[in-house]
């Protein structure tokens, strides 16, 4: 990336992010598990930037990302007065800030997805290169599920804080639909803009 500082502005923000997050958190336990995805994206992407450096782009998309999930971590997921308000502005019956959080577990990787795709394999903008990335969101967010299931396992009750499901009992197919939407979204949104800034990368 040309502009240096950039990354250093990332790193300084996601780790304020967890500081802030972790410092008001309601339930320092389900913290660590709402926060998860960016306890093992950061890392990641720090350790490996030397080798690989994402767009402006994708790197302002997980600034957003990583602010969703640390408020999860502030409230729980069905805590956040976000979903309240929602709930009251649109009679919704249950607090939906979960579903904004998975909607961005598919419009965020998206582009993540995208680029890496573009700039490691054969693969040229087109139609099989959003089938092939709308599928890698969907098993991202299937696998999540399937984490999530795993945490209800060996925690019994005390997981519904991290789960938020709310006696909703579609729940998780709905999170997977959520997520979905949004690798779409993303794709039909952003794919002239993301092209414009890879060729001019």
């Amino acid at each position: 990336m040309k502009n240096q500082k950039y990354p250093i502005f990332f790193c300084i923000y996601t780790i304020m992010l967890l500081s802030v997050s972790f410092y008001f958190a309601r339930d320092k336990a389900t913290f660590w598990l709402e926060v998860l995805p960016v306890l093992l994206i950061f890392p990641i992407l720090f350790f490996t930037y030397h080798k690989f450096q994402f767009t402006k782009l994708a790197y302002a998309l997980l600034c957003i990302h990583f602010l969703i999930l640390c408020i999860g971590g502030i409230y729980t997921y069905a805590e956040v007065p976000l979903g309240f308000w929602l709930q009251d502005w649109f009679g919704f019956t249950r607090n939906n800030y979960d579903k904004i959080g998975h909607f961005v577990q598919g419009f965020v990787p998206a582009i993540l997805v995208r680029e890496m795709l573009l700039r490691t394999s054969p693969l040229r903008s087109g139609k099989w290169l959003a089938f092939i990335t709308v599928s890698i969101c969907l098993a991202i967010s299937a696998l999540y599920e399937i984490f999530e299931w795993s945490v209800s396992i060996i925690r019994g009750e005390s997981a519904e804080a991290f789960l938020g499901m709310q006696g909703y009992e579609w729940d998780t197919q709905s999170d997977m639909l959520f997520a979905l939407v949004g690798a779409i979204v993303a794709l039909i949104a952003l794919t002239r803009i993301h092209n414009r800034i890879l060729s001019n990368k």
